[in-house]
């Protein structure tokens, strides 16, 4: 049976398919449950929920498809997949939509204990859990920072911090004395953030990417080897990839608008550009080349890949219906074929509209999902899958995750990459505090 947190009640981690909860948040019980386990404790953040509420949901399709799109259909894709996909013609661009979508809010530093989120309009809270004696978290925030959509760490870099705003890409790498970045001309030296305790070390703005116009940058996603970051932009007709060392950004076009999320694959091989008309494309990055595919079940809401690289797992905003689409040799051929992917069990319970958000753990082995609305008793959680890999995608509810407050709602969540003890979770709740949640599993 899925593990189930009552009302009232807090999760605090898994235990090999046991969730464990508590009365309250407290450092004491989450010792007690995997303390001993980790050797640390993640004690949860406060922050001010407000401005990252949403203002309305968008209207729900009557249709619940997913097919190639119409418009240059690729050789070699799967002819016939089931009746589940179907071509679609899709209504124009909702500008309420952005407050909806589900962008990179939360994210770990690869190497480090080191949680960056978005903590309101214009800042990004850190918080280095290595770091014992750092009990209060770090706020990036300046005049060239506003209205910020997301945030991610370079990965290769130590520690540099990507924030995604209004006008461009701000960049914060951490100096410390006898080890200061470099700082683009116009960027003013005050613009830096105090490490906590007075330790010397800061966070520097070096350096803002901006493009051809001050457009709000709403979603970015970083290359795996550090060098390239894809940025895109809701009102712009393409997105653009960063040479970041450089500082030149190149966009591609073709025919693209209303670029809702980029996805690079582990590899680097491929990028996912969705829309928010629920068409989306792949990306082969070596000659750039693409494929485009539609969607009648909404826009895609969230996407994830697998750790090799080989499959992306597809969540759409007006579907209990999840899609993976293998490719079926070696990059650089786009040929691919799509599943869907059934959760009859939470379909049944929490009679949702369609889910928000996913997230899907770097080594393949647990995914995390929210729904819009959903009955009373499942309002508001997080429900976690153990996921099988071989040879198709199969999904084992495990149970669901209750933030702390009444009526609390997940905002965003997102994994850790790289944290060797398992998955480890960390959410952003309506009710203004940010949870991480050790996964702790035996593997398949």
């Amino acid at each position: 049976m899925p593990s189930f947190s009552p009302p009232g009640a807090v999760t605090i981690c898994e235990i090999n398919r046991d969730l464990v909860a508590a009365d309250a948040l407290s450092d004491a019980r989450a010792k007690d449950a995997y303390g001993d386990v980790l050797g640390m404790v993640f004690a949860p953040i406060p922050f001010q929920p407000e401005a990252l509420l949403p203002s309305r949901e968008p209207a729900a399709p009557a249709t619940d498809q997913v097919e190639p799109a119409e418009t240059a259909p690729a050789p070699g894709l799967a002819a016939s997949i089931s009746e589940f996909f179907r071509r679609m013609v899709f209504p124009p661009l909702d500008p309420n939509l952005l407050e909806e979508f589900d962008s990179q809010k939360v994210s770990w530093n690869p190497y480090k204990h080191c949680l960056a989120f978005v903590s309101g309009k214009n800042q990004v809270t850190v918080q280095d859990f290595e770091d014992s004696d750092a009990k209060e978290p770090c706020i990036l925030t300046r005049g060239h920072q506003t209205d910020v959509k997301a945030v991610e760490w370079r990965p290769n870099s130590g520690k540099m911090i990507a924030v995604a705003c209004k006008g461009g890409i701000c960049l914060w790498p951490a100096s410390y004395p006898g080890n200061v970045p470099f700082m683009k001309p116009g960027i003013t030296s005050s613009s830096c953030s105090a490490f906590p305790r007075g330790s010397g070390g800061q966070w520097i703005l070096v350096d803002v990417l901006r493009g051809s116009s001050a457009e709000l940058v709403s979603a970015f996603c970083w290359k795996p080897d550090g060098r390239y970051l894809a940025s895109a932009s809701c009102n712009s007709p393409s997105f653009t990839i960063w040479d970041v060392s450089q500082g030149l950004g190149t966009p591609i076009q073709r025919g693209l608008s209303n670029i809702s999320l980029v996805r690079w694959s582990p590899s680097g091989d491929y990028l996912l550009a969705a829309k928010f008309d629920g068409t989306f494309h792949f990306w082969e990055t070596n000659t750039w080349t693409s494929e485009p595919w539609s969607s009648s079940n909404g826009y895609v809401s969230g996407a994830n890949w697998d750790p090799e690289g080989r499959v992306a797992l597809l969540s759409f905003s007006n579907s209990m219906t999840l899609g993976s689409i293998h490719f079926s040799s070696k990059p650089p051929p786009l040929d691919a074929h799509l599943l869907p992917v059934e959760l009859p069990e939470v379909s049944s319970l929490i009679v949702s509209r369609g889910r928000e958000k996913l997230a899907w753990d770097a080594s393949g082995e647990r995914l995390a999902l929210s729904f819009k609305d959903g009955n009373e008793m499942y309002r508001g959680l997080i429900a976690v899958y153990d996921v099988r890999r071989s040879p198709l995608i199969s999904l084992s509810l495990v149970g669901f995750i209750r933030g702390p407050g009444e009526g609390a709602k997940p905002l965003a969540f997102g994994f850790h990459s790289k944290f060797k003890q398992g998955p480890l979770l960390s959410v952003c709740w309506s009710s203004g505090w940010c949870c991480t949640y050790p996964l702790i599993l035996r593997s398949h």
